[in-house]
């Protein structure tokens, strides 16, 4: 048959079973978009391409499976860098698919022309600019396999629009998607470590293991999987120890569990730093070791012999030094270590878990960091309680995912939420993107139409890609956006205060706009909680599960995220009051 570029793209898409994209069209895209018209798929048109990448996000986080984001050539593609960007530092699998000029004019500043590919390159797992319609049949297929095997993370496909024009004979058998039996090719990724080494290293860890008397499971975004999350639980079962986890890893092990002590590092639970300051041996599943999880180092677990098991060898003993590692998945390893310590009846010191845990129930207090004698709103609170009031409109607690924007209600929300399931707490982790909540609501709630998706912003964030009240308003989503108004930049506002002498150098709003009016022009119910004592029952009624609301709740400027770990410090060695 023949078909054009654009005709392949969207057939290749259908067949690896994209049901939606986000994007925004564009001179050099129009030929994709003419065609995307006439598919099975659905696209979201946003009002920021930025956004689309955020709900290609909300899609892939949400989900674990590969979203599609598009935009056109220049400042198009240029918007969208910073979800992508965003996507390769926490390890999401998207698909950007961008328009670029005439093959004739690329080089000589055609209008709207940028170097896609040249500015794209460092912050993608992968990254291509096709130069023929023949080079789509294999650049396609390339992309998913990339995005999603290994460590996952975004590719960027740049598509000339002459190729995009471009009609060639296709065989129809190499449109359709590869079958999913290629369990051997499977295995090769999830096992860079081999049979053999891998048997040798499980051996090292039991002997790890057993000499240990306070051994921590440390969890990162490798295991915010339901089968990474099912691995660890039967470890937890066959040895019960403290659980704490990285940013990313929130979810993973159940708040509810009496193995989770907290997030570790800069805004850590005190609790958890010191259960990993003092442990003997730290099992370090899925994290990378960042320096908001690490704090100073050379005193972080200093004491510890290190298991790492990592699917990315680039990530071994690239910042901490381990005892044994592994090279595979988080879900691989775990069930097969938990049935070796079973063989061997090893067992966990119970006193350990219980000191750590009796230090969290008097340390974890939900009036931490807040100023004395406060009337206003505690943020900790409302956050804690989200799950408890929604379920008093008849929403179960079950039914909702949260995303977060960046700063203080971020922390706090990563501190107090009761995160019980993996995939249902989506944040930007190590960008730290202000602007990503509300985008990634909606791409959450489009995956996940029988979810009420729960996003906690601030006054700052909020106002970063609020535009997109619109795409919300007009999708009609079950989306709650709860804004924390302070009339500050936040979390910048309180290390100013901590670390530079109350200089508030640009932190402090001159004008705070009128959120709630906002919201209603934009189409959306808004409720201000400061009056409303009753917020929450048209916030989460269950009865009106395709309506969004938008909740301004005003908190003191002067509330501060602690533990607080000033840069240069030892984790333990925490602002706490």
């Amino acid at each position: 048959m023949k078909l054009t570029g654009a005709q392949i793209i969207i057939k290749m898409l259908e067949s690896y079973g994209i049901k939606m994209v986000a994007g925004i069209p564009g001179g050099s895209i129009i030929p994709l978009y003419d065609e995307l018209n006439r598919s099975s798929i659905r696209h979201v048109l946003v009002r920021q391409e930025q956004a689309a990448g955020f709900i290609a996000q909300g899609i892939a986080r949400s989900t674990g499976k590969v979203a599609v984001c598009m935009a056109t050539s220049g400042p198009g593609a240029m918007n969208l860098l910073t979800a992508i960007a965003d996507a390769r530092c926490d390890s999401i699998p998207i698909i950007a698919i961008t328009g670029q000029v005439n093959t004739t004019l690329i080089g000589t500043d055609a209008f709207q022309e940028a170097d896609t590919f040249g500015l794209s390159f460092p912050i993608t797992k992968h990254s291509v600019m096709v130069k023929s319609a023949q080079e789509l049949l294999e650049a396609i297929p390339q992309a998913f396999e990339i995005a999603t095997s290994g460590r996952p993370g975004p590719v960027l496909i740049d598509v000339p629009r002459d190729v995009q024009l471009e009609a060639i004979e296709v065989d129809s058998a190499l449109l359709k998607a590869p079958s999913k039996k290629a369990g051997a090719k499977r295995e090769a990724v999830r096992f860079h470590t081999d049979a053999k080494d891998f048997t040798d290293k499980l051996g090292q860890m039991i002997k790890l293991l057993s000499s240990s008397k306070k051994a921590v499971l440390y969890c990162g975004g490798g295991c915010n999987s339901k089968e990474a999350s099912d691995g660890l639980k039967k470890f937890l079962q066959a040895y019960p120890i403290p659980v704490v986890t990285s940013l990313m890893g929130l979810g993973c092990i159940p708040k509810s569990s009496s193995e989770f002590i907290g997030m570790i590092g800069m805004h850590g639970s005190y609790a958890a730093n010191v259960a990993v300051h003092e442990a003997d041996l730290v099992i370090a599943a899925g994290v990378r070791f960042d320096d908001r999880a690490t704090g100073l180092v050379k005193q972080f677990c200093q004491g510890a012999k290190i298991i790492h098991i990592d699917i990315d060898a680039a990530e071994i003993d690239k910042i901490i030094s381990s005892s044994v590692s592994v090279v595979a998945d988080v879900e691989s390893v775990m069930p097969v270590f938990a049935e070796l310590i079973k063989e061997n009846k090893l067992k966990a010191d119970e006193a350990w878990l219980k000191k750590i845990n009796k230090l969290k129930a008097e340390t974890d207090l939900i009036t931490m960091g807040r100023p004395k004698n406060e009337k206003m709103a505690n943020p900790r609170e409302i956050i804690s309680s989200v799950p408890e009031l929604a379920q008093k409109t008849g929403l179960s607690k079950d039914n909702i995912i949260v995303t977060t924007d960046v700063g203080q209600h971020q922390m706090w929300a990563a501190q107090y939420y009761p995160v019980e399931k993996p995939r249902t707490f989506l944040t930007s982790g190590s960008l730290g993107t202000m602007g990503f909540g509300l985008p990634a609501a909606i791409g959450a709630s489009l995956a996940n139409p029988d979810k009420r998706i729960v996003c906690f912003s601030g006054d700052g964030s909020i106002m970063m890609n609020i535009q997109e009240m619109a795409t919300l308003c007009e999708l009609n989503l079950p989306v709650t956006v709860i804004v924390f108004q302070n009339g500050t930049l936040g979390m910048v506002y309180q290390q100013q205060k901590y670390l530079f002498n109350k200089n508030y150098s640009a932190s402090v709003f001159d004008y705070s706009p009128d959120l709630l009016s906002i919201a209603k022009g934009f189409g959306i119910e808004a409720i201000d909680a400061d009056t409303d004592p009753l917020w929450y029952e048209k916030a989460f009624d269950s009865k009106r599960k395709n309506k969004p609301c938008f909740v301004r709740i005003s908190i003191n400027s002067e509330e501060n995220v602690l533990p607080f770990v000033p840069g240069g410090k030892a984790n333990i060695d925490s602002i706490r009051n």
